[in-house]
């Protein structure tokens, strides 16, 4: 069943990752800022060439051989693990590739990163869908070794 159930998941949230970038794209022009929840959230249409908080701009060679090894690692640990009761790990590794095959669609189909998620209470970077994917998915992981470290847990 999870041979089933893990990869549908990671097609399902590339999927919305790509609908709301698609989305934005077509109804937000480029820099515009549209409030969604006053001072607390708002959506904007930008182009990131770099990574997180656009660092490494313009790099797509790298980007491409990064998102290759990391996608491959997480690909083959999620294979091994399939079967096993680690939820935290299986689920880290399905938001880790869903995010990193979001954002590496764009880079492939546009060249950059669509961002679009803005919050207004803080000074915090330009987001979307994938990268909050990609964030999740490393505290789970993170969850997950030490989990694995202080109880031996399996799950």
């Amino acid at each position: 069943m999870r041979k089933i159930l893990l990869p549908f998941t990671v097609l399902l949230l590339v999927g919305l990752d790509q609908l709301s970038k698609f989305l934005v794209v077509k109804s937000i022009a480029l820099g515009k800022i549209v409030n969604v929840i006053p001072n607390v959230v708002s959506l904007t249409y930008l182009r990131n060439t770099g990574a997180a908080f656009s660092i490494l701009e313009n790099q797509q060679g790298f980007f491409t051989i990064m998102t290759i090894v990391v996608l491959g690692a997480a690909v083959y640990y999620l294979i091994k693990f399939m079967q096993s009761n680690k939820v935290w790990l299986l689920a880290g590794l399905v938001l880790i590739i869903s995010g990193g095959l979001g954002n590496f669609i764009d880079r492939l189909r546009l060249g950059y990163v669509v961002d679009m998620v803005h919050l207004d209470f803080i000074d915090f970077a330009v987001f979307n869908a994938a990268d909050s994917y990609l964030s999740v998915g490393v505290v789970l992981l993170i969850i997950a070794l030490w989990r694995e470290e202080k109880y031996g847990d399996s799950h």
